[in-house]
C-alpha cells in the first residue's frame, strides 16, 4: 500500500501574528513554523499502517525551500521520502492542482490530509483534489482501517459519528482522532540523522488557476475590559447581567 500525506508549513500557534502591506499580506518575519496538526495526526496514522502493514510513507508540501525542514522533520518522524512542489501556496485550487498531478503520478492508493490547515483553515484542499481525480473522499475522519482495497472509517458529523465503508484509492481530510495526542511522535536522534539520507525530490509546479487572492487581514478585536463582582453581591450581578450586559 502507498500513502501519501499532504503536509502543511504552519506557524506555531505561540507565534505572535502580523501583517504588513496594508494588512494584505501575513508577516513572516520571527515566526516558527510547524507540520500543521491535523496533518501530524494523519502522518502519525501513515506511520502506523508502515509498522503493521508495510506500506510506504511518502509526504508532500507545495512550498518554497523554507518548508524543507517541516518535511525534514516528517522524514525524522518515519515517512520514507518526501516530495517538495516549488511553488507558492496562492490559494485552495492551486495547492490542489499541484497535489493532484502529483497523485496521479505517483499511483497512491490511500492519500491522508488534514481536513483544514491551522493558518487559513479554508477545508477545501482534500474535496478539491478527490474532485480532480474522481477519487473516493471522506472528510473529518477519526478512525480508518484497511484490508486490501476494502476501507472502514469513521468520521464526525453535526450530533455524532458516522462509520463508513468505501474502497480505494482514498482520499481523507483527517484530524484528531486518527491517533491520540499521546500517540503523536516526537523525532528521536536517530530519526533525525536517518531522514539526513532520505529522498526530497524537489517538482515544478503545473500551470494551473489562482482563483482567489488575500484582500486584507484583519486581527479579533481586544476583548473589554473584565468587572469584578463580589461572591455576595448577586443583586449587583443580576443588574449588571440585565441592563449592562442584556444576557438576561
Amino acid at each position: 500500500m502507498k500513502i501519501l500525506v499532504c503536509i502543511s508549513h504552519v506557524p506555531d500557534t505561540t507565534s505572535k501574528i502580523n501583517f504588513v502591506n496594508g494588512d494584505s499580506e501575513f508577516d513572516t518575519n520571527g515566526v516558527q513554523y510547524v507540520i500543521n496538526p491535523n496533518d501530524e495526526f494523519g502522518l502519525t496514522r501513515a506511520i502506523w499502517f508502515q509498522e503493521q502493514q508495510g506500506a510506504t510513507v511518502t509526504v508532500v508540501n507545495v512550498g518554497g525551500p523554507e518548508t524543507e525542514p517541516t518535511l525534514r522533520k516528517a522524514l525524522a518522524i518515519g515517512a520514507n521520502e518526501a516530495i517538495r512542489v516549488n511553488a507558492t501556496p496562492t490559494d485552495g485550487f492551486f495547492v490542489a492542482k499541484q497535489l493532484a498531478e502529483v497523485i496521479k503520478n505517483g499511483g497512491y492508493d490511500v492519500i491522508i490530509a488534514g481536513k483544514e490547515s491551522l493558518d487559513y483553515n479554508g477545508g477545501m484542499v482534500p474535496g478539491m483534489i478527490a474532485g480532480i481525480l474522481g477519487y473516493n473522499f471522506l472528510n473529518s475522519c477519526t478512525s480508518l482501517t484497511v484490508d486490501g482495497t476494502s476501507v472502514k472509517a469513521v468520521r464526525e458529523i453535526d450530533g455524532g459519528k458516522e462509520t463508513v465503508a468505501t474502497s480505494l484509492p482514498l482520499i481523507i481530510g483527517g484530524q484528531k482522532g486518527l491517533v491520540e495526542e499521546k500517540d503523536l511522535r516526537i523525532p528521536n536522534m536517530r530519526g533525525i540523522m536517518t531522514a539526513r539520507t532520505k529522498a526530497l525530490t524537489i517538482l515544478e509546479p503545473v500551470d494551473a488557476t489562482v482563483n482567489t487572492k488575500a484582500v486584507k487581514f484583519e486581527k479579533p478585536a481586544p476583548k473589554s475590559a473584565v468587572t469584578l463582582i463580589a461572591a455576595d453581591n448577586l443583586d449587583e450581578l443580576i443588574n449588571l447581567l440585565h441592563n449592562e450586559a442584556k444576557v438576561i
